[in-house]
């Protein structure tokens, strides 16, 4: 463990001394801020509009966690799409461009350490971001009553689903040692996951078995439960599976280049 807090120390001072980092946080919480002003500015249009016409049994139903802080959610979910792979790209692309990959894995550090101290770096600073999409919801507690329990729910959503990326864009920052294609690589793959359910429902895949296996193979499917409060084991190891997996196979790029 000493070995994989070193390796993410180390990427963690790089993402920081670049502008890299900077640039996606001020993104992040300036989008995040847009996105949160409307969200609420149609929630209170929605309310005005209800209660001029006196709908006071849909305004009884009206729910802050369902029908805005889980917009919101879904909408940050979309943005970590367009901008994890900024942070992922030079994960493993740019050891190679800068001529130290041969130092790394001829250092005492196995390939492990390597692979799971780079998804560190990258995990802490989705946390750091996952912490700037928890302060919009943060307060609505001091003028409305959101539920404590769906709201952390759906924030638990939005964090697996940027670990999960994480994990996809080391894997494709491993495969080349362009940081600009390890970008569009992670981008490509990260939004098949997003319109697989699309693609479910147009039936396109033939059989209904194999489109409930794209259902399942998304990340919206299992983020639109936890927004909604149903933190099923199922969907726990949805996230636990796509991590795993794209970490072994990461494991397996980095490897294979001592074979060549």
């Amino acid at each position: 463990m000493k070995h994989v807090s070193s390796v993410a120390g180390r990427e963690l001072r790089g993402l920081f001394v670049s502008p890299v980092a900077y640039i996606v946080l001020s993104l992040f919480s300036l989008i995040g801020g847009v996105f949160f002003t409307v969200t609420v500015a149609a929630f209170n249009e929605w309310v005005f509009r209800l209660q001029q016409f006196q709908a006071f049994d849909q305004l009884q139903e009206l729910n802050l966690n369902e029908h805005l802080i889980g917009q919101f959610y879904q909408s940050m979910a979309v943005v970590l799409l367009f901008l994890v792979p900024g942070i992922t790209m030079g994960l493993f692309a740019s050891e190679k461009t800068n001529g130290t990959q041969e130092l790394l894995l001829t250092s005492p550090l196995t390939i492990w350490d390597i692979v799971l101290g780079k998804f560190l770096a990258g995990a802490l600073f989705v946390l750091l971001l996952g912490a700037v999409v928890a302060a919009f919801p943060a307060l609505l507690f001091a003028y409305g009553d959101p539920e404590p329990l769906q709201t952390l729910s759906g924030l638990l959503g939005v964090v697996l689903v940027g670990l999960t990326y994480v994990a996809i864009g080391g894997f494709a920052s491993s495969l080349t040692r362009s940081q600009m294609v390890a970008f569009l690589l992670t981008f490509v793959l990260l939004l098949v996951l997003l319109i697989l359910p699309a693609i479910a429902d147009l039936d396109v895949a033939g059989a209904g078995g194999m489109g409930e296996f794209m259902r399942w193979l998304s990340t919206e499917s299992h983020l639109e439960d936890l927004v909604k409060g149903l933190v099923d084991t199922q969907h726990l190891a949805y996230f636990a599976v796509m991590i795993t997996g794209f970490l072994v196979l990461t494991k397996a790029s980095v490897e294979s280049v001592r074979w060549r």
